[in-house]
């Protein structure tokens, strides 16, 4: 189809608009499941509540509903941190709040197989429910804010030099330094690190939420981080929703070795390991001039017989780290799932969860799931974690 001269004439851009609505609507959709299951649960599900509890319910969970997408838009879209913080929080508690109202219903189908009647049935699941997420929310945040427990792990490398074995790796990642002032609790991990006889540090992305200028406080603590052969850092996909180049400078002012496609190489000869680190995999689309995950360059004239450590931080870049025969790539971005029962949407979209994992005929992969926590304030079933790798030689004792 053309015009009188013959040129071609385009269709009138319609797709922003598609995708908006479509967005729209999905959210809607979201948001009504997300309140509406548990209304109908706590208030409607045969509870025969007298009239002025019902109401009650109705009109919390109005405002809840009203209240998560206005603070979550004020928070995260304007830079508002203490709307954030309530957005966040309304988050993690009415997700908690939805899937044990959904556990809560089929107990309900159980107990009317068992010829249990309502309204006593349905009060039971309500009470039940409310009972469960109460308690989980406290609980999970108690996890989120505490130190993290250390995990220590043995990790035998085929081609490591007998002079690096008991090679002592202390890894932290996704500590989302954000709209909650943590700059104590971070003092306190650096604590628990410095206790931990690192001979090398990692910082596996996602350091931060926001700017250089408004996070800086929380993540000064890592200045004094002590590690015998050096401390590095990579960035996660959160650093491409700002001021990636920007940390990376930052956290090298602060005595970090940033690898931005990079390596450094401790020991020598037999006994060498090189350490590299790439971008998130993310940040070739992210419109950051000059960064993208680039492996290739990163060992560009390395000594293919030295064995590799690798920092990457979604376990599924691992394709990348096998096809260059990496030894042993760290990764985290997973949370461990963070909030029960997310682990499984995650693992639709990562190899792993967390734990260690083999991968083609050399590579192995630790994904951690992560030190601090990103959004809600949460951790339910997933606990955060200090990771210690040990290195240690096939050939040795």
């Amino acid at each position: 189809m053309g015009d009188r001269t013959g040129r071609p004439v385009e269709a009138p851009n319609r797709p922003p608009l598609v995708r908006r609505l479509t967005v729209s609507s999905v959210v809607l959709l979201v948001v009504v499941l997300l309140f509406g299951v548990p209304l109908w649960t706590l208030f409607f599900a045969g509870t025969d509540w007298p009239a002025a509890v019902s109401v009650a319910g109705c009109v919390g969970i109005l405002l809840a509903g009203i209240t998560l997408p206005t603070a979550m838009v004020l928070g995260h879209a304007r830079g508002d941190d203490r709307a954030a913080r309530v957005g966040d929080t309304v988050l993690g508690a009415v997700w908690v709040l939805f899937v044990w109202s959904v556990l809560g219903n089929l107990l309900g189908a159980v107990l009317a197989v068992a010829g249990i009647e309502d309204p006593f049935r349905s009060r039971l699941v309500a009470c039940a429910v409310v009972v469960v997420v109460v308690a989980l929310l406290v609980w999970g945040h108690y996890e989120a804010m505490k130190v993290p427990r250390v995990v220590e792990k043995d990790v035998h490398l085929e081609r490591l030099g007998a002079d690096l074995d008991g090679l002592r790796v202390v890894m932290i990642t996704d500590t989302h330094y954000g709209p909650i002032d943590r700059a104590g609790w971070s003092a306190r991990v650096v604590e628990r690190i410095n206790e931990l006889d690192a001979d090398v540090a990692c910082h596996i992305g996602d350091l931060a939420d926001g700017s250089v200028a408004a996070r800086r406080h929380q993540v000064e603590p890592l200045r004094h981080v002590r590690a015998r052969y050096g401390r590095v850092y990579v960035t996660g996909n959160h650093e491409y929703f700002g001021e990636a180049q920007a940390w990376l400078d930052h956290m090298g002012s602060l005595g970090w070795t940033a690898l931005h496609n990079e390596r450094i190489e401790i020991g020598s000869g037999s006994s060498a390991l090189v350490i590299a680190g790439v971008d998130d995999r993310t940040a070739s689309g992210s419109g950051t001039g000059g960064h993208g995950a680039d492996l290739d360059r990163a060992l560009d004239g390395a000594d293919p017989q030295v064995p590799v450590f690798l920092l990457a931080h979604q376990p599924k870049q691992v394709d990348d780290a096998v096809r260059r025969g990496v030894d042993l790539q760290v990764s985290g971005h997973t949370h461990g799932g963070q909030i029960w029962p997310f682990r499984y949407l995650v693992r639709l979209d990562q190899p792993t969860v967390r734990g260690l994992s083999a991968h083609g005929e050399r590579t192995q992969l630790y994904t951690s799931p992560g030190t601090g926590f990103w959004g809600p304030p949460f951790r339910v079933f997933a606990p955060s974690e200090i990771t210690v790798l040990v290195l240690r030689a096939r050939t040795a004792g």
